[in-house]
């Protein structure tokens, strides 16, 4: 677990962008990393969320929606903000954390459109997600 490279992914309330991000990260990541998500203004883990990973593979079901105060005086190796309003408001970590800022569309909530129409959105963010990711691996096993 000590070698193991600590990254906190951020967004507003910690339901879909950065839920999927955490299940990629560890998925795809090899063992390499350790990884948590927290929300600025954590809500719950929504269900197209859970659809569209289990759709590739990804069973996010076992995480929690979590606040980004839970982890306050943490130390991580990188801090991922995947919403500029994450970025905005994200707190200031201790030591050599390196603040990673990459912007992703947030999925609709439930009241806009169908649920078809609503899980396009959340496979394509799914996707675009997962490529970023495959990217910020790569970088790391590079440098």
């Amino acid at each position: 677990m000590d070698n193991l490279v600590r990254v906190l992914i951020l967004c507003t309330g910690n339901s879909a962008r950065s839920q999927m991000a955490e299940g990629i990260l560890r998925h795809d990541g090899g063992g390499k990393f350790e990884v948590e998500s927290a929300g600025i203004a954590p809500s719950h883990v929504r269900p197209e969320a859970l659809q569209a990973m289990q759709e590739i593979g990804i069973d996010i079901s076992g995480q929690r929606s979590k606040s980004v105060d839970e982890f306050t005086g943490r130390d991580f190796a990188y801090v991922i903000t995947v919403c500029d309003n994450a970025k905005e408001s994200c707190p200031v970590f201790p030591g050599g954390t390196t603040r990673i800022h990459q912007s992703f569309d947030d999925p609709p909530p439930p009241s806009v459109g169908n649920y078809e129409s609503r899980m396009a959105i959340f496979r394509r963010v799914r996707d675009e997600i997962r490529e970023w990711m495959g990217g910020f691996i790569k970088e790391y096993e590079i440098a």
